[in-house]
């Protein structure tokens, strides 16, 4: 992977922690962020990985229909 790409991948990926609300709910604790992050690699390790992973897909998914549709609205207010 070349390093802009490579950038452009982290910081995409640092928007969906912001998204997700991690950084207020956490008060910007990078520990309590990063065992999450662990945590979950731990559960995607287990044996119902393919579980988890479509109920995280499921609520990914809406998660992004509902910001979809909230920035829809705003465009309409204004």
């Amino acid at each position: 992977m070349k390093r802009r790409e490579r950038t452009r991948q982290l910081i995409e990926l640092g928007g969906l922690v912001v998204k997700a609300e991690l950084v207020e709910l956490t008060g910007d604790d990078r520990a309590v962020i990063l065992g999450l992050l662990v945590e979950a690699a731990a559960k995607l390790r287990g044996e119902d990985r393919e579980q988890v992973l479509t109920l995280w897909r499921r609520r990914g998914m809406r998660a992004f229909a509902d910001d979809a549709a909230a920035k829809d609205e705003r465009q309409r207010r204004s």
